[in-house]
């Protein structure tokens, strides 16, 4: 049974698998068709029941699509993943205690298939040390009902490690572009490769069976064996579905697919917003030569004021879903890249990061402790996780956290070089985060830069946590920023206002300072 249609494939699910989905966010190398039978399936039938559902990335677009397609009480029962914001209902499941719910790194998750495909134990990191990951603090659990560990610490050559066992993989669903008669996969319509070859394997391996969609059907011997990301041998069921999307923001991009080269890549300059405040304070913390990683949502204004500045060769952009080089996609298209020098499989990508292959990572924050912990991963019902932020995050030599410095509030900016503040907000640096998403007490340990950074205040992490930095012009000190914060923190004796620069509507003449090749990466 190589070729079939999405429902005949959807049958091939028993109850109580184990169904791994491979994919990222926004539709990105999502296997629409087949989830959608699945899904019908269950929905007419009541079948297949009991499920357990491990995927890496997040999916889908938060409008019941990708993982949502199994967001139904009796089809679902366990679901263990890396990013959960793109899936609303699946969120609401695990917030009523409907599924066991837990989220991992994405790099853990992305490398346990590989160990899976290779039957061995798990994965042996320090990945997620002193993070919720951690199982002295709540091993990667989302709710009530998430009662079993899935992980556990060990001692290893004198150091505390967290160690993660496989998952057994009964049914991994995939996708990829073109399929030969022999159920041969290649992927040179996809915007990245994913784990698309582990998930595979690790199924296999298992016993288990492997359904692949893809976008078109070709004779066997049309493709070059050196383009295949899947053998044929470990494929059970093909999906042919000629409306496949790259995403779903796009349908088709040759630029994206990585198929064709832009000569030049035009970003338009973000308007003066206090988005483009923090963009342009994060965007001075890179030196020239720096690998570089930008998170979702506000990071991704560096790229943009780095080509207004003329400096976007000046450093090396990554994506964590495989890419390097180029220029990085925003949006509903994140892990997607434009002009990429080189596009690997994710858990390549996680061992290079998480051995310090990056230089600078901005990340976004939501919440500030007083020990210079960072939340990002749950706010009461909300539990949108983690992706790749803890293997980004703790792998990095310095890291660039920004957000606005209360939740709410309108800002006036006219150009002139100073900021009006709404008189108050729901406090963002506060006593004691609700969940640790990153370790202050790991970063000190390891010697990391930290830096956090808003449109009216910049902290860098001290040994006792956030030391005030900088504030904006014109900004009182006590009114602006000490009377809204959870906590009072160190103030370094040069406390200096920020540019005013950053707060112009003109260009503000940025030069990065050169890199250092002799800077030691943080050990993860």
């Amino acid at each position: 049974m190589k070729f079939c249609s999405a429902a005949e494939a959807a049958e091939l699910i028993p109850d109580g698998a184990t169904v791994m989905v491979d994919g990222s966010g926004g539709g990105v190398n999502e296997p629409t068709a087949v989830l959608e039978a699945v899904e019908n399936r269950f929905l007419s039938e009541g079948a297949p029941r009991s499920l357990s559902v491990y995927h890496v990335s997040g999916m889908g677009s938060g409008n019941g699509d990708g993982i949502d397609r199994f967001a139904h009480p009796g089809m679902t029962t366990r679901v263990v993943g890396g990013h959960w914001a793109w899936s609303r209902r699946m969120q609401e499941m695990a917030a009523d205690n409907l599924v066991e719910a837990y989220c991992l790194p994405q790099g853990t998750l992305s490398h346990l298939l590989r160990e899976a495909a290779g039957h061995r134990p798990g994965v042996i990191s320090r990945v997620g040390i002193n993070t919720f990951v951690d199982p002295r603090i709540s091993g990667g659990r989302l709710n009530a009902a998430a009662v079993d560990p899935i992980n556990e610490i060990i001692s290893l050559a004198g150091k505390e490690w967290i160690f993660t066992p496989v998952i057994p993989i009964d049914v991994a669903i995939i996708r990829g572009t073109t399929a030969d008669e022999h159920g041969n996969v290649t992927m040179e319509g996809e915007g990245l490769l994913a784990e698309i070859l582990a998930a595979a394997q690790a199924a296999k391996n298992n016993g288990g069976v492997v359904i692949a969609q893809v976008r078109n059907q070709v004779p066997f011997g049309g493709i070059n064996p050196q383009s295949v990301q899947v053998p044929g041998v470990l494929i059970d069921a093909v999906v042919v579905d000629p409306t496949q999307r790259l995403s779903h923001a796009t349908s088709q991009d040759p630029y994206l697919e990585g198929r064709e080269r832009l000569q030049q890549i035009t970003i338009d300059p973000m308007p003066l917003s206090v988005r483009k405040v923090i963009a342009r304070r994060a965007a001075a913390e890179l030196h020239s030569g720096d690998v570089v990683n930008l998170g979702f949502g506000m990071p991704d204004g560096v790229a943009a004021v780095l080509a207004e500045e003329g400096r976007s060769e000046d450093v090396v952009f990554t994506v964590e879903q495989g890419h390097v080089g180029g220029v990085p996609a925003g949006g509903t298209d994140f892990g997607l890249a434009r002009n990429a020098e080189s596009s690997i499989n994710a858990g390549a990508q996680f061992d290079w990061y998480d051995g310090g292959g990056i230089d600078t990572a901005v990340l976004s924050f939501a919440e500030v402790d007083a020990d210079g912990n960072v939340n990002v991963s749950r706010f009461g019902r909300r539990a949108p996780g983690i992706g790749g932020f803890v293997n980004i995050s703790q792998g990095t030599h310095r890291v660039v956290f920004v957000g606005t410095f209360i939740a709410k509030g309108d800002f006036q900016l006219d150009g002139s070089g100073t900021i009006g503040l709404p008189a108050t907000g729901k406090p963002k640096f506060v006593r004691k985060v609700e969940q640790i998403s990153f370790s202050g007490k790991n970063a000190i340990e390891t010697g990391q830069e930290v830096y956090f950074v808003s449109e009216r205040a910049v902290f860098k992490l001290g040994l006792d946590g956030p030391v005030l930095i900088e504030v904006a012009p014109g900004v009182d000190l006590e009114q602006d920023v000490l009377s809204q914060m959870g906590f009072t923190p160190a103030i370094a004796p040069d406390l200096r206002p920020m540019d005013s620069a950053l707060f112009r509507t003109e260009p503000m003449n940025l030069t990065l300072p050169p890199h250092d090749p002799q800077l030691l990466k943080v050990q993860a």
